[in-house]
């Protein structure tokens, strides 16, 4: 086609789609298509402003590396994780809610045994989490895989502290036993901001946003014949439980933290955690 213009580059652009082999790509890219020329039309996107979007979605990928996922926390704040998971992980009433992933999961946390202290030295309060994993009609659930991570009390995750180099810490894998328990020390969350020193952070600040999540625990439970779940357990009271900046928090998701100034479990104050996390059966093939 020839002589394109601004009302008919839309569908000159998705004609182009028709070879394309796979139906569920020719969908994605013709419905991408047609929103992104019709959010131009919409506010009329100058050439300058297209050349700093670009700027930015190039300095974005600059900041990924293997310790860090820029792009992962631009769609997280822009809601588009959140979205995905609300549109994918529906589960039966009574399971567990899944919510973001975050970028700081890795996939070499220790492997350790019920009671192992997780923190590995990172600071924060002394916290005593006891966890149970059943399916939808409270039965155990034996063998299942809690995978765990959270920051330190200064914000930061293990893999943004680069004098730890390869050393994990603050998370860990843990396997539930015959009655579907396992339990450990770790820390007690505090409130951080997302990092704010790149492309996303200046977003934030040119928005006139804030960059905090509330205080939480990255869980990622696992067991054959069931949905994987990724969710978090968060801290109440906590000052931004209504303005997360990824838009992660479900009531369902507040945990039982409960503080102790003293008693048997620790000489000094600490925090118990128990919790049950509800499975919901893995979806029938084609579901």
């Amino acid at each position: 086609m020839r002589n394109i213009d601004e009302h008919n580059i839309t569908a000159a652009v998705q004609a182009r789609l028709d070879a394309c082999p796979n139906p569920r790509l020719k969908e994605i890219v013709s419905a991408l298509v047609q929103h992104l020329h019709d959010f131009v039309r919409e506010v009329r996107l100058t050439e300058d402003e297209w050349m700093r979007g670009i700027e930015f979605l190039t300095a974005t990928g600059r900041m990924c590396d293997d310790k860090r996922q820029e792009f992962i926390l631009l769609s997280d704040t822009l809601g588009v994780s959140m979205l995905t998971v609300a549109l994918n992980q529906s589960r039966p009433p009574g399971a567990t809610e899944a919510t973001v992933f975050g970028p700081f999961h890795v996939d070499d946390a220790p492997r350790v045994d019920a009671g192992a202290d997780l923190a590995g030295g990172a600071p924060g309060e002394t916290l005593f989490a006891e966890i149970e994993v059943v399916d939808p009609d409270g039965n155990a659930i034996a063998g299942a895989e809690v995978d765990v991570w959270q920051a330190d009390e200064e914000g930061l995750y293990d893999v943004q502290r680069p004098e730890l180099g390869d050393q994990r810490r603050a998370r860990g894998v843990l396997v539930t036993d015959a009655r579907g328990r396992t339990h450990f020390r770790s820390i007690v969350p505090t409130a951080y901001p997302v990092p704010t020193d790149g492309p996303v952070g200046k977003m934030l600040v040119a928005t006139g946003r804030h960059p905090w999540r509330p205080a939480h625990v990255h869980f990622l439970v696992r067991a054959p014949g069931y949905r994987t779940l990724i969710t978090h357990l968060f801290r109440d009271p906590d000052p931004y439980l209504d303005s997360d900046v990824v838009f992660g928090v479900r009531s369902s998701l507040i945990g039982r933290f409960e503080h102790h100034d003293r008693g048997p479990l620790a000489d000094g104050p600490y925090t118990t955690l128990r919790h049950r996390f509800v499975l919901a059966p893995e979806l029938p093939e084609g579901a």
